[in-house]
């Protein structure tokens, strides 16, 4: 079954050839049932491990052995591209597939018949599922249609993050690439002091975003008119009911799971905005977001399983833009590898900094002053940058003007 042909004006004719690709999207929460019905026939604890696997290490591979594609669709036809719901029904299904993995990873937790590393692979399985998932949740949260908002908050409650939905529309949109965004990473910081970072000041933001729409409103905070409250109370119901159904040592599970859930979309926005920065204008405000201000790959397979959230400079400058029809840019700063691989490198810090610290540097052309600094770190790098740009200077021949 071939796409549709969609007809550009002047004549153009262009075809999705990724159309049915994209339901690469839902191997993820393939994997772990696949995962728990080799091991309720076998009994070996290997099978929990075949979702890691598969995004910790066939990707990477898969993304190094295929050639990045950097095309877009053609002029004119966007609309006509984002209005077929078929791509709308790819992430959909995501949130049905999420409910088994959780409920068979709750059961054969509670059944106590699996070992320490079954179970570890049975956290990471389905804390990778759910942290994909808040991927298609964000996906979801920054339509229009009240279906995919609702769908959008329910796709993160495995993950006990559902401020993610109010701090990342009205926060972090509004402040990334600057130091008051507590998801965009700053050059010289390591993920392990990201993360805590980032996870306490977004939910601290999206509670006095939240509080301060309702005081504007004449609301009252602690009601059920508080999103923040409505979407952690939809996590206390869902794990309330898995408990009920299999017993409360499935909290501990659950509980295990969200962290990874929640870590998975945090290195991700580590990656995403790594050390960029947007500068002051003249009147004391920040530039407008333009696609300088993320970290961008074109590297196929996990554009398919991520739903393209890796041409990510598009998604800043048009936040309701479905994935289908998201754009790679030329100005973009570009990774040397897809999510997959950089997701590896930025568990290990020191990998990370030989790895992209040059490419901040070089991005700003030289200039370190220009980069989104971590405070700890800024007198060392401002004084390491400034002598290397000196010994740099002494060691070009001189002009024979």
């Amino acid at each position: 079954m071939s796409a549709p042909v969609l007809a550009a004006p002047g004549g153009v004719v262009w075809r999705d050839s990724r159309r049915y690709l994209w339901l690469t999207g839902l191997v993820p929460p393939v994997l772990p049932i696949v995962g728990y019905g080799l091991w309720h026939r076998t009994g070996s604890d290997i099978p929990w491990w075949i979702t890691p696997l598969f995004v910790f290490v066939l990707l990477p591979l898969l993304d190094g052995t295929t050639p990045v594609d950097p095309t877009n669709p053609p002029a004119g036809i966007g609309d006509r591209l984002q209005a077929d719901r078929y791509y709308r029904w790819a992430t959909f299904l995501y949130l049905p597939l999420t409910g088994v993995c959780l409920a068979l990873g709750c059961q054969a937790w509670a059944a106590g018949e699996i070992g320490p590393i079954g179970r570890a692979g049975l956290v990471l399985s389905v804390g990778t599922v759910s942290g994909v998932g808040i991927n298609a949740a964000h996906e979801l949260g920054h339509k229009r249609e009240r279906v995919e908002r609702w769908l959008s908050k329910l796709m993160l409650a495995p993950t006990a993050y559902g401020h993610f939905y109010v701090e990342h529309n009205r926060g972090h949109h509004v402040r990334v690439a600057t130091p008051e965004d507590p998801a965009s990473a700053r050059l010289g910081e390591g993920f392990w002091r990201f993360w805590p970072r980032t996870v306490a000041g977004s939910a601290r933001s999206a509670w006095q975003l939240e509080a301060h729409r309702l005081r504007l409103r004449g609301r009252r905070i602690w009601s059920a008119r508080n999103e923040v409250l409505h979407s952690w109370a939809l996590t206390a119901v869902l794990f309330a009911a898995l408990a009920a159904a299999f017993g409360p040592e499935a909290l501990v599970f659950l509980a295990l799971q969200a962290v990874v859930g929640f870590s998975f979309l945090e290195v991700v926005n580590y990656i995403e905005h790594y050390g960029l920065a947007r500068q002051r204008t003249a009147a004391g405000r920040y530039e407008k977001v333009d696609p300088r201000h993320s970290w961008n790959s074109d590297a196929v397979v996990s554009n398919l399983a991520l739903y393209q959230l890796q041409r990510h400079s598009d998604h800043h400058a048009n936040p309701t833009r479905r994935y289908q029809a998201l754009r790679s840019f030329d100005g973009s700063p570009q990774l040397p590898s897809g999510y997959s691989t950089m997701i590896l490198l930025a568990l290990v810090p020191p990998l990370w900094r030989r790895t992209m610290d040059r490419r901040v540097l070089a991005h700003y052309r030289g200039d370190v002053t220009l980069a989104n600094l971590a405070p700890r770190r800024r007198a060392d790098l401002l004084t390491r940058h400034a002598r290397n740009a000196d010994e740099s200077a002494s060691t070009e021949p001189a002009s024979t003007a």
